[in-house]
């Protein structure tokens, strides 16, 4: 059977594994920490396209991935259907909507918008619950015949050595194990609270003044920040009011009750690296999903599995 080593156990790694073992390969993960520990397991993850380049990949792969998040429905996988509005202004990318089934997208109305936002979209999107969806995920995989390992990579080189084919799934890790400079953060804080009684949206139309409300099925995410560039991994009490600030400004007068404080550094890219290793041709590289790593996570593995089927060339 063909083998493949996975590196890296967030949302890319973990789906990039599933489509691998789904198109026959044998799939084994190594990470430095285990998907509870993961950027992918605190985020607000819905499906979103948000900071994540070059548009036209991205548009295919998040449409790819919307279709495959309907396939999870039925199962107890932590995903489901909720209604979102999506702020947008001239610039915005918008072109995701022409690609979703008919009557899933539409003009949001005036009264449905939060403060402060002039044009939405309101769409039906997959809500994906990390706390759920991820052990789904990693469960499948083991049930595949999957093998998983802790332990760190240092070095291109040694990644190289671990396999026939290798797939770079280390998110900002890359920067250094790749020396690549082109991928940096953007810190993101975001509070986890009681639910509250408000439509989920997301405002992404004013550059560091990021503001979003997710509800999930025990509690509402609110975020939050998009500051690039910014390495701090420890909550900042003064973007936690600057959060709460925002949600009232939206005209949201329900005062969330936090249960959790958190942050993450979504690994941002000029554009998502997704293509073999100049040096090291038998490594892939699928990394720098910005914000975004939900939504594309499944069109990007399926297009990986179908890359790497094609050009397998078994050793003599």
């Amino acid at each position: 059977m063909k083998s493949v080593t996975v590196i890296g156990s967030g949302i890319i790694g973990l789906t990039s594994a599933i489509a691998l073992q789904e198109a026959e390969f044998q799939v084994k993960i190594i990470a430095k920490e285990p998907f509870q520990k993961s950027l992918s397991h605190k985020v607000g993850a819905i499906w979103f396209p948000f900071e994540i380049a070059p548009k036209e990949k991205t548009n295919a792969w998040a449409t790819n991935s919307y279709t495959r998040y309907l396939q999870d429905l039925p199962f107890p996988s932590g995903v489901s259907m909720i209604p979102f509005i999506n702020a947008y202004t001239e610039g915005s990318n918008t072109d995701w909507k022409e690609q979703l089934p008919k009557g899933i997208v539409r003009e949001a109305k005036k009264e449905e918008l939060p403060n402060g936002i002039a044009q939405a979209l309101h769409a039906e999107v997959p809500l994906v619950e990390p706390g759920i969806y991820l052990p789904y995920l990693f469960n499948q995989f083991l049930a595949n015949g999957g093998q998983f390992e802790l332990k760190k990579i240092s070095s291109l080189k040694e990644l190289a050595e671990l396999g026939q084919l290798v797939v770079n799934c280390t998110g900002l890790g890359a920067r250094e194990l790749c020396h690549d400079k082109e991928l940096y953060p953007i810190r993101g804080q975001i509070l986890r609270c009681e639910k509250l009684n408000a439509i989920s949206f997301a405002d992404p139309t004013k550059k560091g003044a990021l503001r979003y409300v997710i509800n999930r099925s025990s509690d509402t995410i609110i975020g939050g920040t998009d500051y690039e560039h910014d390495w701090n991994p420890e909550v900042d009490p003064e973007d936690t009011t600057l959060i709460l600030n925002r949600l009232k400004d939206s005209g949201i007068s329900e005062a969330p009750k936090i249960l959790d404080e958190l942050v993450g550094l979504r690994p941002k890219r000029t554009a998502v690296r997704f293509e073999f290793d100049a040096d090291h041709l038998h490594v892939f590289h699928n990394y720098g999903h910005g914000g975004a790593g939900y939504t594309v996570a499944w069109g990007c593995a399926i297009e990986l599995s179908q890359v790497l089927k094609s050009s397998y060339t078994p050793s003599i």
